[in-house]
């Protein structure tokens, strides 16, 4: 269960990353207002999750969903770079996150 909260505390770590975009400097009512639930949500479910998991495991972890989400969705949605070494180094951002998934 903790890694559950932990995954979607990631999720919302991209959605209030990518919202902040559209807040527009916190000047648009609604994107600011799902951005700042987003947060909330984000550090609660990071919160619950390391009841359970070691605390640097999960932060490293919430960070590393939030980092590559974020890239992807930067490249989708807002035409961010593509190139292929920033690939690879998402690549390998998402590679240390299995590998302190499976070794903790």
């Amino acid at each position: 269960m903790p890694w559950t909260l932990l995954f979607f505390a990631g999720l919302f770590e991209i959605g209030w990353a990518i919202g902040l975009k559209y807040t527009e400097g916190f000047t648009k009512p609604l994107p600011t207002a799902l951005t700042l639930a987003s947060m909330v949500a984000s550090v609660g479910l990071l919160g619950l999750a390391i009841r359970d998991l070691p605390v640097g495991t999960a932060y490293a972890v919430w960070t590393g969903i939030g980092t590559v989400g974020t890239v992807i969705l930067g490249i989708v949605l807002m035409g961010d770079s593509a190139a292929a070494l920033r690939l690879v180094c998402l690549g390998l951002i998402l590679l240390g996150i299995v590998g302190l998934k499976v070794l903790s």
